[in-house]
């Protein structure tokens, strides 16, 4: 683990290369899996404003679900909120297109204006998963290994882009860029990628 700031970050985010490829997985984090997106305390609200936004681009069995049940539920396994699933495991806002590819109903509106809120950070971060500890003041920045993913690790290598890099703007996002410029000093200075 290497530590910037009160954060702990797996050198495999460093080392690991990563670049999704989507013609490859076809978007299969939005169907695969125990239970959905982990949403963060301060997306709560927005995701029960935002919903309603997205009839346009949501599925009548999704929109149907939101209706019945709303975005998300609490998860006692893993003590946090997660995005509701349909019947067939798929993330309420994933929507598929003519290939088969999963997309996000939420990012898709956002691109489109419709919405000012991109997607749930674990999405934006993932294959990065984000443990805050504050009682024991400190937060872990991990790699999330998945199968799903190999053809994504596959493609980060051959176009030699570290995992970090492929998801500085999440990175950023969640962190600021004072803390992603911190984590190109520590990759170039320790000769991490």
């Amino acid at each position: 683990m290497i530590a910037i700031q009160d954060k702990l970050i797996s050198e495999d985010v460093f080392k690991v290369h990563f670049v999704c490829d989507l013609n490859a997985c076809q978007g299969a984090c939005c169907w695969e899996g125990d239970f959905g997106a982990p949403v963060a305390e301060d997306e709560l609200d927005i995701l029960d404003e935002i919903w309603p936004q997205l009839k346009n681009y949501i599925p009548a069995e999704s929109m149907d679900l939101l209706e019945k049940n709303g975005p998300f539920t609490f998860n006692v396994e893993i003590k946090s909120h997660v995005t509701n699933l349909r019947k067939d495991g798929a993330c309420v806002f994933m929507s598929q297109d003519e290939h088969g590819i999963a997309h996000c109903d939420i990012e898709n509106a956002y691109r489109d204006g419709i919405v000012n809120f991109q997607k749930p950070i674990s999405c934006h971060l993932y294959p990065i998963r984000v443990l805050e500890k504050p009682d024991q003041g400190f937060t872990a920045i991990n790699y999330d290994k998945w199968k799903i993913c190999n053809p994504a690790c596959k493609n980060g290598k051959n176009l030699g882009v570290p995992l970090y890099k492929f998801l500085k703007t999440s990175i950023e996002r969640k962190f600021g860029e004072a803390f992603y410029k911190e984590m190109e000093l520590v990759a170039e200075e320790l000769n991490l990628e």
